[in-house]
This record gives C-alpha cells, sequence and structure tokens, in this order.
C-alpha cells in the first residue's frame, strides 16, 4: 500500500502541474521546484533516517514516515501560495524517505534469497502501477476536481495504511540496536547533499558552480569522516569492499539520472506544444508504468534464477533505445510514436529494477539492510534530482524565466530533444557498469542457508 502512494502522488502532481502554476503565476523554472523539493528532501534523509531505522526498529520509523507524508498531504491541499506548497513538499519528501528504505528493508528481512527477487519484485510492480494510474486518474481529478484533489486523495490511504501497520504487522527488525547515531556525519552529509544538489539546478549561474563545489568538498569530507567514526552513518566500507553493492548502486543512479525527468518534460510537451488535455496527456504517459508493472515481476522473478546483472543491463539497454526514440520527437509526432517510445522505456526499466535492487540487497549483512535499502533509495532520489536539474537547465537555456505558453512550444520541444539525447548516453553508460558488477548467486545460497539455520 505504500509503495503504491508516493509514487501515484508524484506521477499525478507531474501532470497536475500546468494547471498548479497557472494558479500561482509560476514560471517553469518554479514550477520545477513542486516536483524537486520533494526530491529533494527525501534523498537528504534517506540515508540517515534508513541508519536510524536499522538501530531503532525499521516498523517504527516505516509507520512515523506514512503519517509525516500524510500530513504533507494535508499541507499540500491546503496550501494558498508556491512557498506554501514547497515547504508542504519538503515535509512529503521527509515522509517519503522514512518509507522508502525501511518498506524494502522490511521485505529482505522476511523473505529468504531464493523468494526474495519475486518479493521485491511484486513490491516494484505496486509502484509502477501507482505510476500508472497517478497520470491518468491525476488527470481525471485535476480536470474534474482541481489539482488539489490529488493530495486529499492520499489522505485517507496513509491512514488506511498506519491502521494495518498496527493491527496485522507484528514483530520489529533493528539488527543495530544499540549502537550510537552520527550526527555529525549526518548534518555533514546532509548540508553537502543540499549544496550539491540545490547548486546544479542554479546551473549556469556562478552561484551555482559554486554551490556545486561546496558539495563536492563536502561529501569529500564526510567520507573522510565516516572512515574514521565507530559507528558510521554510511558505512563506507560498502563501496569500497564490496563491488557488486558499489556498481549496482552506481547502476541504479545513472538510470534514474536518465530517465526521471521524462515524464514531465513529455506532459509539458503533450500539453503546451500538442494542444492535450490533461487527461489525454495523462493517458499517454500511462504507458511506461503500465509496461513496467507487468514486466517487473517477471524481472524479479527470474533474477532469483538468473544472474541479476544480466537481466538489469538488457533492461538499460531498452532503456536506451527508448531515449534515442523519443530524441527524435517533432512538433506533430503521432502519438502512437510516443507510446511506442514509453513502451521501450517502461520495459527497460521493469528489467532493471527489481533485480538490481535484488543485487543490492542480496550483497549485505542483515544489520546493514535498513541502510543499504537507503542508500539504493537515495541513489533513486539522487538521479531523479539530477534527471530534473539537467531539465531545469535546459528550459532556463532554451524557454527562459517566463511562464509557458504556446509562445515557447518551439524552445520547449528543443529542449526536450536535447534532453533525451543528453539521457540517452548517460543510460548506455550504466551499461557497462550494471555488467561489470560480477556474480551474485553464490554468496546469496550462503545466505539462505544461513536463514534456514536460524529459523530451525
Amino acid at each position: 500500500m505504500a509503495a503504491f502512494l508516493t509514487p501515484f502522488m508524484g506521477s499525478a502532481v507531474n501532470v497536475a502541474l500546468p494547471r498548479i502554476g497557472g494558479e500561482f503565476k509560476m514560471n517553469a523554472i518554479a514550477l520545477g521546484w513542486v516536483a524537486t523539493s520533494y526530491i529533494l528532501a527525501a534523498a537528504i534523509g534517506l540515508v540517515p533516517l534508513g541508519r536510524l531505522a536499522d538501530m531503532r526498529g525499521r516498523k517504527r520509523v516505516f509507520t512515523w514516515g506514512v503519517v509525516v507524508f500524510t500530513l504533507g498531504s494535508i499541507a499540500s491541499a491546503l496550501a494558498v501560495s508556491t512557498t506554501n506548497l514547497i515547504v508542504a513538499r519538503v515535509v512529503q519528501g521527509l515522509g517519503g524517505a522514512m518509507m522508502f528504505g525501511t518498506g524494502t528493508a522490511i521485505l529482505t528481512s522476511v523473505f529468504p534469497p531464493q523468494m526474495r527477487g519475486q518479493a521485491l519484485g511484486i513490491n516494484v510492480a505496486t509502484v509502477y502501477i501507482g505510476l500508472s494510474l497517478g497520470p491518468t486518474l491525476g488527470g481525471v481529478m485535476t480536470q474534474a476536481l482541481g489539482w488539489r484533489s490529488i493530495f486529499w486523495a492520499g489522505v485517507p490511504l496513509g491512514i488506511a495504511i498506519v491502521a494495518v501497520v498496527v493491527w496485522k504487522l507484528e514483530g520489529e527488525w533493528f539488527e543495530a540496536q544499540g549502537e550510537r547515531f552520527d550526527i555529525a556525519g549526518t548534518v555533514l552529509y546532509g548540508v553537502a547533499l543540499f549544496c550539491l544538489m540545490y547548486g546544479f539546478t542554479l546551473l549556469p549561474a556562478a552561484s551555482g558552480g559554486v554551490l556545486v563545489g561546496v558539495g563536492l568538498v563536502g561529501l569529500a569530507g564526510f567520507v573522510v569522516l565516516e572512515r574514521r567514526i565507530k559507528s558510521p552513518v554510511l558505512d563506507i566500507s560498502l563501496f569500497s569492499g564490496n563491488q557488486v553493492f558499489a556498481l549496482s548502486n552506481i547502476a541504479a543512479l545513472v538510470n534514474y539520472s536518465a530517465t526521471s525527468a521524462v515524464g514531465f518534460l513529455l506532459s509539458l510537451y503533450l500539453q503546451f506544444t500538442r494542444g492535450l488535455s490533461v487527461s489525454s496527456a495523462g493517458f499517454v504517459l500511462v504507458a511506461a508504468p503500465a509496461v513496467q508493472a507487468v514486466v517487473s515481476p517477471l524481472a524479479g522473478r527470474l533474477s532469483d534464477k538468473v544472474e541479476p546483472r544480466i537481466v538489469a543491463s538488457i533492461g538499460m539497454g531498452l532503456t536506451v533505445a527508448g531515449l534515442v526514440w523519443l530524441a527524435f520527437l517533432g512538433s506533430a509526432t503521432p502519438v502512437g510514436v510516443i507510446v511506442a517510445g514509453l513502451v521501450l522505456i517502461g520495459a527497460g526499466f521493469g528489467l532493471f529494477s527489481s533485480p538490481n535492487v535484488n543485487a543490492i540487497m542480496g550483497c549485505v549483512e542483515r544489520r546493514c539492510y535498513g541502510i543499504a535499502a537507503g542508500t539504493v533509495a537515495t541513489m533513486r532520489m539522487v538521479g531523479q534530482m539530477f534527471s530534473m536539474g539537467i531539465a531545469m537547465l535546459l528550459l532556463a537555456l532554451f524557454v527562459g524565466r517566463v511562464e509557458l505558453g504556446p509562445a515557447q512550444a518551439g524552445a520547449l520541444l528543443a529542449s526536450m530533444r536535447v534532453a533525451f539525447g543528453i539521457f540517452a548516453l548517460l543510460c548506455l553508460g550504466g551499461v557497462f557498469a550494471s555488467l561489470a558488477r560480477g556474480k551474485l548467486h553464490g554468496r546469496m545460497k550462503d545466505e539462505g542457508g544461513r536463514m534456514k539455520a536460524e529459523r530451525a
């Protein structure tokens, strides 16, 4: 249920952005921040909150995450200005961070390795069902009831999730209980990541370059600090001493950087360049996540039998093909051609995602499940942020800081073509990172034997 809630709302908000921008008189950059503020807050919170869940209880952090996310939804629905809405989206992002990593970690704690890919595949499919219904239902709701109805729709579902957790989810998981929480590392990590990601959205301005530099220096200092601390918020040895973990996370970062802004750009293209209604644009955009929802469980099950790197790499190759396909869109391209490109991206992403998560969760110790899940979710959020940053940078260069309208249709199309070309090159590089990660099944077999002995 939680895996459905956050992507549903995120994709529904994407298709409603033109209406939100019209009500608050936002320019293209401010409109991008309605989506970006959520991603930024979630990215900063994921690793520290995943570590906290390992120490204090994954179910506890998960439950409070649903509560915070629901409160953020209410605040978003009641927003009366651009600032109000962006702050509310930050609250939603922090709640989402508490949910993302802990949900995956709980599933990994419960299911043995030989069933883990299938379980994670079902979970990922639920994410894509949310992404599929978001544009369609979000478009219909926005057109009939206004954009605020999207945020109100998440409130009863959030309440229902908390009720089911309290009623049905027994036990608790905190293998790192008693370890000390790294406050200094958490603060340094948060400030560095904020500077890096926020600075990226300000490029090509000089202030953006300065912030990106500060962020990179801060992250380097964070790595040095974490190597010296007994109980770090992020165990750097997971990257330096675990090739599967490091390269799988790099593959995730690249894949999300290359795909996350596709829906945002196509939503603007379909409504401003092609003149489609909100609901019609939503029905076109549903193609990719619908295919992802079908493919992901099959890919997850396949990764229990075939090396995850093989399945995931094939998926990234299909994504490259879909991005190249969309890079040649014109002002009168048939809708069927657009849908075909989205189907390619959807199939590729479905083959990539659950095998990649299976590889990451299967190559770490049980006490690190929360931080591993938080790390891969951070790669997703940072990738989404970079993807949106690239899109916003190109919008600033081609369109400028003006309110979008029919007069900007040509510039919008040009920025979109360049973006898809950049995304295709990024994803092509990610294919090689995915292939280089090495074998995993022998390690997962050993873990399965340990879990069976523990149960006995």
